[in-house]
């Protein structure tokens, strides 16, 4: 019976289109124990590659009656895309109290400090379970509203998938409180699940990140081998090992490896994930040296960091391209002419060779032009909760995006921040300015980034030297009155995304004016041609079909064209000589009577024709 039901389970696997994976294919996450940062800060990081939504709204939490429920949407993540509008699913009963939090895409924030960042990793299609009720982001949506702290958290989320089912892919969440951060991954209980079965409709297991450590994570499973005696650094569902030992994956007495068991096949090209992994590990710990590894080796779970790591250190990660390294990718032709790292997707069949067929494809950058959001945010234990949680957060992509602090205690943010569609440019969107300012910047990549990085800086150094004084003021009012407290960082938090907002709009503007039609516009109205690098002309044959056919006429002028045998010229008169003349009247005269005598021959032919 066992060998006809896993034969069953692989058959209906095979058959079945796993449309319910719908997570961020490309996400870069990280998490940093308090004890690895410089202040005491656990820090939690996430960019939302993709269409995602991208606008914040605040839920607030509060007090439920009793019979009240919550409403199930499938892929709220979607909610911009005028093609896949969430549809309601189901609903399940609320609990008495709630937090309040933050929804985007993938909500990330909560008024107790709790920090949540995502990844997904799809996972092997045997371990889906379609009737399953919740995806990635209602278990986000739950855990914030209901959890205190990162343990609380993945509790409420193991609990909710083991009850009623999960249906999405693989996916794996940093979630980060004021003083420990922990690495979640869930993935489906098994095609053959049912609601109400009484057996766990979902696999999951947490890691502890050890607190002078920092983790990343990008498109694949990172949880190893799981030690089932280690209560305080791991969790895990129930009968977690019974459907791989059904499916004769895995046998009593050997490692339970995670990763390996869910995760065996990674998406993407052989180094898609762990090149990311590898760059980060290697900026913030290069004593230690990693190694190139493809989608199938690991690198250590985490990291001891060879210096105490900042936010502006996570937030520069978030910025590189490789630059210095082999993988470069503003280097080389595929960067043109004005080294430009972006690498617009590749369709399977313009890939020359067999490269499609091998999974090979452009290196993968942390920064991502389709970037929908990323935040770095920080949890600190010494603060109250509403000072403490901070959330700094920039739409677009993040090498051109601005950070600006968002407090967990704040209770709204500008419309334009909530606003906006994605397939209608909105200049009513805060999203857009910074999206628009990337497109641009495509234009000219080498002049205009570096104007983007400094005015970037202008206003996230002015962030960071009044975060001190903003804090203390802060927490000074909280003590006297809450509520005073949070309206002082409400408004703060305001003021900080309309300076910026509007600032990025007038410099969107100040961009397209100086910088268009190969040209820079100086102050004083006058241009410069930016030209081009003479390595990339000379690498794209600059003004080669001039060249040649100029080398080619000039052949024809040192060198006169002969006369054909069968029309051949007149000889010149030895008596008389032709007066001189230019040489190239002389050439002429040669064509010009060439010409007739061809058509006295072409005209002697046709008249022999017709009277024959």
């Amino acid at each position: 019976m066992k060998r006809i039901r896993k034969c069953f389970i692989m058959f209906i696997a095979i058959l079945m289109v796993v449309s319910t994976f719908t997570s961020a294919y490309a996400c870069t996450s990280m998490g940093v124990g308090k004890d690895a940062s410089v202040d005491g800060s656990v820090m939690v990081t996430h960019t939302c590659d993709g269409w995602y939504d991208h606008r914040i709204q605040i839920i607030p939490g509060g007090k439920h009656t009793a019979g009240e429920m919550v409403e199930i949407y499938r892929d709220p993540c979607n909610d911009t895309r005028p093609n896949k509008v969430p549809e309601k699913v189901g609903e399940i009963p609320q609990v008495e109290e709630t937090y309040s939090y933050f929804h985007i895409g993938y909500p990330f924030m909560n008024e107790k400090q709790v920090m949540m960042g995502e990844f997904t990793w799809s996972g092997r299609e045997e371990v889906s379970s379609p009737q399953g009720l919740m995806v990635i982001a209602n278990l986000e949506q739950l855990a914030l509203a209901r959890a205190a702290t990162a343990r609380e958290a993945i509790e409420v989320m193991g609990a909710l998938a083991e009850e009623y089912g999960y249906c999405d892919g693989g996916e794996t969440l940093i979630v980060g409180d004021k003083n420990e951060v922990w690495v979640f991954e869930v993935c489906g209980g098994g095609m053959l699940w049912e609601p109400g079965s009484g057996k766990p409709g979902a696999h999951w297991a947490a890691q502890r990140i050890p607190d002078d450590e920092m983790f990343v994570g990008a498109n694949r499973s990172r949880i190893g081998v799981i030690d089932f005696t280690d209560k305080e650094n791991f969790m895990y569902s129930t009968d977690i090992t019974q459907l791989s030992k059904e499916m004769g994956w895995w046998s009593e007495g050997e490692d339970f490896n995670y990763a390996k068991l869910f995760n065996p096949e990674p998406y993407g090209s052989p180094f898609y994930a762990a090149r990311r992994e590898w760059r980060v590990f290697s900026l913030v710990a290069p004593s230690q040296e990693f190694p190139t590894l493809d989608r199938y080796e690991q690198y250590p779970f985490s990291v001891k960091p060879d210096q105490k790591l900042a936010v502006k250190d996570l937030m520069d990660i978030y910025s590189d391209h490789y630059e210095g390294t082999p993988y470069d990718l503003t280097k080389g032709l595929a960067a043109g002419p004005f080294g430009n790292p972006t690498r617009w997707g590749v369709k399977g069949d313009q890939k020359p060779g067999t490269i499609g067929e091998d999974r090979h494809d452009w290196e993968r950058a942390i920064a991502l032009y389709r970037c929908s959001y990323s935040f770095v945010s920080q949890s600190r234990s010494w603060m109250p909760d509403p000072v403490g949680g901070l959330l700094w957060f920039g739409q677009d992509s993040p090498d051109t995006t601005v950070y600006v602090p968002m407090y967990c205690g704040v209770t709204e943010v500008p419309e334009s921040w909530s606003s906006g569609l994605r397939h209608q440019f909105d200049p009513d969107s805060a999203w857009w300015a910074f999206n628009f300012v990337n497109n641009w910047a495509n234009l000219r990549w080498d002049a205009m980034y570096t104007e983007i990085r400094e005015k970037k800086a202008s206003y996230e150094d002015v962030f960071f030297a009044d975060q001190n004084e903003i804090e203390a003021e802060a927490a000074e009012l909280f003590s006297k009155n809450p509520a005073e407290s949070v309206r002082y960082l409400t408004k703060y938090t305001n003021d900080a995304m309309n300076t910026v907002e509007d600032g990025w709009w007038e410099f969107a503007w100040y961009l397209v004016g100086k910088y268009y039609d190969g040209m820079s516009i100086n102050e004083d109205g006058s241009s410069t041609t930016l030209g081009y690098p003479m390595a990339y002309l000379e690498a794209v044959d600059y003004a080669s079909t001039s060249v040649n056919d100029y080398a080619m006429t000039q052949g024809k002028v040192q060198e006169p064209e002969a006369v054909p045998e069968e029309a051949p010229a007149p000889a010149e008169p030895a008596a008389t000589p032709e007066p001189q003349q230019p040489e190239k009247n002389s050439t002429a005269l040669v064509v010009i009577l060439v010409v007739i005598v061809i058509a006295a021959a072409w005209f002697v032919i046709s008249k022999k024709r017709k009277v024959d």
